[in-house]
């Protein structure tokens, strides 16, 4: 009997791991999905686990603060940067590189069945996948030093230091996920209402 490799999404579709296709997502999926992952494998502080949703939601926002000019677009594209963990799960480095490269595959044939189901090129342009990188790894030192247990000097080490005016004001959110979820759909809204008014 062959493998199944498929997965049932709420929205009733029927995604295909190995062979995913931009019929098969749908936005209200990855959301859900996303709002239940919990990055740092769970090791943070507060009452709620800190999602891939709400740290998504969190890099789109630097990402405009590092870019503001930016096409919107990459602004999309820091939103789902992430947007295949909501059926393969965020794994934290050390595990990723233990899985070698069949992991990195399937992230990047979702990555790009993700993309080009929202009008975006299956393949980032290199100078937007680095601000994006760039992004979430600022996201990351955030994170590590007010809810995952880093001091400062650990994370100064392991993450790029941002401008004290880049991070002003950003906030680490913890709440439930019917919430999270909530904001990462609508913020997903404004920006394809933003794409779709400059095609017009």
């Amino acid at each position: 009997m062959a493998k199944r490799a498929w997965q049932r999404m709420l929205s009733g579709r029927r995604l295909d791991l190995l062979d995913p296709t931009p019929m098969d997502i749908e936005i209200t999926d990855i959301a859900h999905g996303l709002s239940f992952v919990a990055r740092w494998n769970g090791q943070t502080r507060g009452d709620w686990a800190y999602s891939v949703a709400e740290h998504s939601l969190l890099v789109e926002e630097i990402h405009y603060r590092c870019q503001p000019d930016t096409d919107p677009r990459w602004r999309l594209a820091a939103l789902l940067h992430d947007a295949p963990e909501y059926v393969i799960g965020d794994m934290i480095s050390p595990v990723k590189s233990a899985l070698g490269k069949e992991y990195g595959e399937m992230d990047m044939r979702l990555t790009a069945a993700i993309h080009r189901r929202f009008g975006l090129p299956a393949q980032l342009p290199r100078a937007v996948k680095l601000t994006i990188k760039r992004a979430d790894r600022i996201s990351a030192w955030l994170e590590a030093i007010h809810i995952a247990g880093f001091s400062q000097a650990e994370a100064d080490r392991l993450f790029p230091v941002p401008r004290g005016e880049l991070i002003e004001g950003l906030e680490i959110r913890l709440r439930p996920p019917m919430e999270t979820r909530a904001a990462y759909i609508e913020r997903f809204d404004q920006l394809i209402g933003v794409i779709d008014s400059g095609r017009g």
